[in-house]
């Protein structure tokens, strides 16, 4: 084949340092948008960006030019510091060290994309590390409970 092809989208979910909630709606919606544009400089086109207080969900699709570790750590990186632009209130921000990715069936990604539209209702009835812990078994993902929440 004379051409690489490449259709791969990911889900992207990563949290605030010991969770807290600085996402506040002040600057929610700018904050989106601002990682979408990450993800589109990077050539990822995002699907949806959204999230609640205190982490992100990410629906994009993964550029066949960066490895997806670089991906999230440009978008960790610059967000971080634009939150920190915002003012003396988020100072001390900081996303955690880890992020958690899950590969989207294409068939699903109106699924995904619902979800995570719907997080702040979502997040009324259970709260984020329950959610993570459900991601991880519908993916069979395993993970040790004490590296996942710093």
């Amino acid at each position: 084949m004379a051409q690489s092809l490449v259709k791969n989208y990911v889900h992207i979910v990563f949290g605030t340092k010991y969770r807290e909630p600085f996402i506040q709606p002040s600057i929610e919606a700018e904050l989106h948008a601002y990682i979408g544009g990450i993800c589109k400089n990077s050539g990822c086109p995002v699907i949806i960006v959204g999230g609640y207080v205190e982490h992100i969900h990410i629906l994009c699709m993964l550029s066949r030019k960066i490895a997806l570790m670089e991906l999230v750590a440009e978008i960790k990186g610059a967000s971080s510091r634009w939150i920190k632009s915002k003012g003396v209130a988020f100072e001390n921000f900081y996303w955690q060290d880890g992020y958690a990715t899950f590969s989207v069936n294409p068939a699903q990604v109106g699924v995904v994309e619902h979800y995570i539209a719907n997080q702040h209702a979502h997040h009324s009835k259970i709260a984020y590390p329950d959610e993570l812990r459900s991601l991880f078994r519908k993916y069979k993902v395993d993970y040790d409970e004490k590296y996942v929440w710093d």
